[in-house]
Parts: C-alpha cells; structure tokens; sequence
C-alpha cells in the first residue's frame, strides 16, 4: 500500500484529502504543520508529501528544504498545494525540488490524478 503524508492547516481540506486517499488505497499519514511533517518523517517513508505552504511554526516551503537534507527522503515526491499562485511562489517551489505545485482551490481528482502520476 502506498503512503502518502498530508501537511496542512486547515481541517476541512485535511478531511477531504485523508477521506479521498484512503478510498484510492492509500496509507494516509496527517501533519497540521511543518514541525509536526517533519517529527512523522522521522518514523515514517511516504511515497508522496501533499504540503501546504502557509503554515504555523514552519511553513512549507522551510519543511521541503529539511525534507532534502534528509537522503532517506530521496524518492518521496512532493507536491505543494497552496493559496500562494504568484509566479513567484509556484517557482520557489518548483526550484526547492518540488515535484508539482498546484494551486487553491483544486480538484480533487486532477490532484488523485497527479499522485497517480508521479507513482508510475
């Protein structure tokens, strides 16, 4: 069974995600922010991080740059789902190593299909 962490802060969007991923069979793992991403990927290998940007205490942007220190993270995909849709924002993010960056609101399904994507 794939894994996959979801970072973000807002609840509403986390019960969506946790109750769409586990019907597609995956292990879903939960991280309200950055700090809390990073403790769970101390235990825990995901195939891919959804990671908000905004966040308490450390932001997503902050997490990804831990995530690359960190060799046994190498192949976890990471796609950021954020409200930021600057330009510049969506290139920060694409520069830090992300392997996607989606925008507020979203689709669920072009996000389903997106993980589905990268797992090929």
């Amino acid at each position: 069974m794939k894994k996959i962490l979801i970072v973000d802060d807002e609840p509403n969007i986390i019960m969506s995600l946790e109750y769409t991923f586990k019907k597609n069979n995956f292990e879903v793992f939960i991280a309200r922010d950055g700090q809390e991403a990073l403790d769970i990927l101390k235990n825990q290998i995901p195939d891919v991080i959804i990671l908000d940007v905004m966040m308490p205490n450390v932001d997503g942007y902050a997490t990804l740059e831990e995530i690359n220190n960190d060799k046994k993270l190498d192949n976890c995909k990471v796609i950021f789902l954020s409200a930021k849709n600057k330009e510049s924002d969506i290139q920060r993010g694409i520069d830090l190593g992300a392997s996607a960056y989606m925008t507020k609101p979203f689709s669920l399904k072009k996000l389903v299909d997106k993980v589905k994507e990268l797992l090929e």
